[in-house]
């Protein structure tokens, strides 16, 4: 056994010659190092210290598409428009409950007056009749029955159209037309406690301020009055008229006036048979025309013996029915006063003198510049009272409440 040696070999210089692996190519790092400041950057005066939010995203821009208008500025924020005044006549429609009355419809004194009128026109329409019948032999008692009972026509709905679309030329309200005159018809209708579905709404294509009640159930007014009034105004015209609706006015006149178209006929037959006698006697001079006056007095001298001077009764009977309509005109103006038109009723009749006087100037432009004078025997046929008249019964209404 060799022991080990007191002092080692010493190791080579040179070391062994071991397989080294492939050294790759380090990085061109730069010899030194950057120097790091030692303090931080000072921030900017005023700057926060914390992050700032980021803005919001904007629209994506798109160069191919141009904008058509340039860019409009910033909007200011929207401002209500104006609210005209309302007109001092406007009134407001929108009512709720309605209360009905329990008298929809009455008679009052000029309603029967205008009947009692019409009794002379009646008889002489029934003797007219009744000689007509003549020639129906045995069936001659159902004619006169048969225009006795005619008179019911006047409620009869049909017929009332057919008066209304051929003889007053009205017409049914279009959809727009509609829109506006029954919220007016309404209120009109609700403060007067009536049932307003029991009339009808017509129009009358004119362009003059006018309105018009007849039969049982018709109510027209024209395009002037629908148009151009403000609604308290058109509400005034439309109480007006169903003032004559409710004291009977409308068929009082009506049924007077069927019964009295036979007697107006003969009469119009008469004048014409009358016209042609005197033509044919002026041919034999004036022998010709004497015969033909002691005939035509003859007949009227008999006439008015067998029916007691009856027969004289009709000469004065249009000027009483034209006093008793000027009469009927107060009552539907105190009608619609009463309901609170007052004001705008007078601003009506203002506006129908106004219209009167335009038709008379037209006139006088007419006669060379002389102004055409109403006679008194006109004014007493006339069916409506005149401006002044009206306004006198309508103060009572228009001056302010007492305390």
């Amino acid at each position: 056994m060799t022991s080990p040696p007191d002092h080692p070999e010493p190791y080579p210089h040179i070391p062994p010659s071991y397989p080294m692996p492939p050294q790759q190519a380090a990085p061109p790092y730069p010899h030194t190092a950057p120097p790091y400041p030692q303090t931080p950057p000072p921030y900017p005066q005023g700057a926060p210290s914390y992050p700032q939010t980021p803005p919001p995203p904007q629209p994506p821009q798109y160069p191919h598409a141009a904008p058509r208008y340039p860019a409009a500025p910033a909007a200011l924020p929207p401002t209500a428009p104006p609210v005209p005044a309302p007109h001092p006549h406007h009134i407001d429609t929108d009512r709720g409950r309605v209360f009905l009355t329990d008298k929809q419809r009455q008679t009052d004194a000029t309603a029967v007056g205008n009947l009692l009128l019409h009794v002379p026109n009646f008889l002489c329409s029934l003797f007219v009749v009744a000689l007509v019948s003549l020639f129906f032999g045995d069936f001659g008692i159902v004619v006169v029955l048969a225009w006795l009972t005619s008179g019911a026509l006047v409620f009869h709905r049909p017929t009332e159209r057919a008066l209304a679309r051929h003889v007053l030329r009205l017409r049914y309200p279009t959809p727009q037309e509609r829109a506006k005159l029954e919220p007016v018809w309404r209120e009109v209708t609700a403060r007067a406690g009536i049932e307003g579905r029991t009339y009808e709404l017509w129009v009358e294509d004119s362009d003059s301020l006018n309105a018009v009640a007849a039969a049982g159930h018709i109510v027209g007014v024209t395009r002037f009055a629908m148009n151009g009034l403000p609604n308290g105004e058109l509400a005034a015209v439309m109480a007006h008229e169903l003032g004559h609706h409710v004291g009977g006015h409308a068929w009082s006149s009506l049924l007077g006036y069927w019964y009295a178209l036979p007697g107006r006929v003969a009469w119009r037959v008469l004048k014409v048979c009358s016209g042609l006698m005197f033509k044919i006697s002026r041919a034999f001079g004036c022998l010709g025309i004497g015969v033909l006056v002691m005939v035509i007095g003859s007949v009227a001298v008999a006439t008015v013996t067998t029916f007691y001077g009856l027969p004289l009764l009709i000469l004065a009977v249009p000027y009483a029915l034209a006093a008793v309509g000027r009469r009927s005109e107060l009552r539907a103006d105190e009608h619609a006063a009463a309901l609170g038109f007052a004001p705008m009723l007078a601003a009506v009749l203002d506006k129908l003198h106004q219209q009167e006087q335009w038709q008379q100037a037209q006139l006088a432009a007419r006669n060379g510049g002389r102004p055409v004078e109403e006679s008194a025997l006109a004014r007493l046929l006339s069916s409506h009272p005149d401006h002044y008249t009206r306004l006198h019964h309508l103060q009572p209404y228009l001056q302010p409440p007492t305390p």
